[in-house]
This record gives C-alpha cells, structure tokens and sequence, in this order.
C-alpha cells in the first residue's frame, strides 16, 4: 500500500487503498446492510471498520481471530470493531497486512455512528500523513430509512448532511414502506443532493458495488449541474469556465474557501480543463478537507468546460454571490453559469 504519486505537471495521483465511507442516521440500516453484504465473496480482501463495538454478530462467521477485536470471516474479509481512535485502527489493520497476520486487503469500508458528520472520516483518510500513505478516500454512501426518512431529514440536520455529502444514497427497508413514501422521499433526497445515484434496499439486500465502487466523478458533476437551487437550508449552485484554468490559484482559493466556509461548505466537487491538461483533472472538497486533485483518463464528452458544483447550508446569497465572483477574479476570466 503506497501513498501519493505525482503525474503530468505535477497532478498528484494517490494508489493507497480506496476506503469507502458508510454514513447514515440513527437507525438507517447500514448494520443490516453490513450483516448481510460481510456474507459475500465479492466482500474478500476488503477490511471492514465499524466503529460501534459489536455491531454486526460476526461471531458465527469466525474463521480465527487476528489480534484483539479484528477478525477474517468465511468470506475472507477483514472486520474490525473500532471502540476508539479510527486512525489507530486504520493504521493497525495496515501493519498487520504488511506483517503477514492477516492477508492484504485491496478496499476497506468505515460504518460511522449515527450521528457522525463523514466529513471528520474523509479528514482522517486525506490529513493524516500516515493514513494518506496507505490509504485513499473513495464514495461516501449514506443510508436513509425507506420509512422515517422525511421525518429524520425534517428535524434531523445531521441526516440532511450526510445527504448533501453522499455519492450514492440508499433508500433502505423498502418493504416496510408504501410506494407513495418511497417515492415522497426519493423526491426529497433528490433536492438535497441532484447528483447522488439512489438505490433501494429491501432486507438489507444490495449489490456489493453500491459500497464497493470507486466514487463517481464526471457523472456526479453532470448530474449535479442540472439541479442547482434552494432547497430549505441546502442550496446547490454551479461556476463554470470556458477556459482552461491554472491549477496554483485555483487549489489556493480552494484552501481559502474552504477554511473560511469549512462548516456551512459541504462539498465542492468539479472537473477542472487545467492549463497544460489534455484530459480533466477531478478536485473534490469535503467541507474543509481538500482531496489531492486526480486527473481522469480521458473527458467523457465533448464538454471541456471547467465545471464546480458547491453544496451548502446555510449560506446567505450575498456569501453565494461573493464566492462566485471571487472565484471569477481569481481565474480571470468571467462565469458562464
């Protein structure tokens, strides 16, 4: 497992193990949806952390224990119950890989607590220096409940970000809903965040790839760029630029944002055309979290606008209004969204 690597004109391009983010409100499902999912070959060489101590009875899936609350079930994933520091566990699960305890896994899959913001996850994954070595962020997947889900988001603020933050949503316990409540919430969930893909869950029951793919980047952004609006305190607006831009201002006047805006900036998420780059290069901002900028192989269209989508809560339209013209000084060039 290896840390971060520089590309062309000096992208930095991470190979550490993807590490997907399992968020979601109290009582959501995401332990069913482990429970069932740990079963799965599909789930072999992946290190699974859960971060309330005996969430999941695994007991009867042993194979043999490995050290202290870490063990490798029938199916060959590595579980792991983690009753304190999540980056004391990420890096113990490391050091046993690379001593032959337990054999090396390709992904890993953090379950947060019910009422944990993932951003402070995806802070761990990118800011602490050991951690950014072995690993790298990959999808944050919230769960909702198929049936208490527009009340959650209604009074909940902690549910709504773990909302506006997900690359994908799953709608959980679908059998225990009407058509016309899962159809009110996907609405909902769709206002809060135009660019997540939503899948339902019934049991517990999804495909592995749900949790296990990487994070979208260009069919986030596209998507995304189709629903900016107010939606109650969640507002979502795009900056777009015919030009290509220069990656140095463009990453300080992120860290200045960011900074500045860290709690009320959700996300900020874009495919950037950079000076000097044939294909696109992805930035992604998890409140005041920077991702190392990625560069994807090729654009996935004829589209070689440089295109940012910011989710926020709370911000006033004079902020909005401020940081888009910011941006468009510090670019030099003018919006064309």
């Amino acid at each position: 497992m290896t840390g971060p690597v520089h590309g062309p004109v000096g992208v930095p391009v991470t190979v550490g193990v993807p590490v997907t983010v399992l968020t979601g409100f109290l009582g959501a499902g995401k332990t069913t949806l482990l429970a069932a999912l740990v079963r799965r070959p599909e789930l072999a060489r992946t290190a699974v952390l859960i971060n309330e101590l005996g969430a999941i009875a695994i007991d009867h899936h042993l194979v043999r224990d490995v050290r202290g609350d870490t063990v490798v079930l029938g199916s060959g994933c590595v579980c792991c119950a983690v009753a304190g520091d999540l980056v004391r566990a990420l890096l113990e699960l490391a050091a046993q890989a690379a001593r032959g305890d337990i054999s090396p896994f390709e992904r890993a899959l953090i379950e947060t607590t019910g009422l944990a913001d993932p951003a402070g996850v995806v802070a761990a994954l990118v800011q602490h220096p050991l951690v950014a070595r072995a690993y790298r962020a990959g999808a944050v997947v919230t769960a909702v409940d198929g049936s208490l889900g527009l009340t959650t988001l209604a009074k909940q603020p902690e549910a709504v970000a773990q909302v506006a933050l997900a690359d994908r949503l799953v709608i959980t316990k679908t059998d225990l809903a009407s058509a016309a409540e899962l159809e009110a919430l996907a609405a909902a969930l769709r206002v809060r965040n135009a660019a997540a893909a939503i899948v339902h869950a019934a049991h517990g029951v999804i495909e592995p790839d749900v949790l296990l793919a990487p994070a979208p980047d260009a069919a986030w952004v596209d998507a995304a760029t189709r629903g900016p609006g107010v939606h109650g305190f969640i507002t979502t607006f795009t900056v777009c630029f015919a030009e290509p831009v220069r990656m140095g201002p463009l990453g300080l006047w992120l860290a200045i944002m960011t900074q500045m805006h860290g709690p009320t900036l959700l996300r900020v998420k874009g495919l950037v055309n950079a000076v000097g780059e044939a294909a696109p290069v992805v930035i992604d901002c998890v409140q005041h979290v920077i991702h190392p900028a990625r560069q994807l192989p090729a654009w996935p269209d004829d589209d070689r606008r440089t295109r940012l989508v910011f989710i926020a809560r709370g911000l006033a339209a004079s902020t909005i209004k401020s940081i888009r013209t910011s941006l468009a000084e510090t670019m030099g060039q003018p919006l064309l969204a």
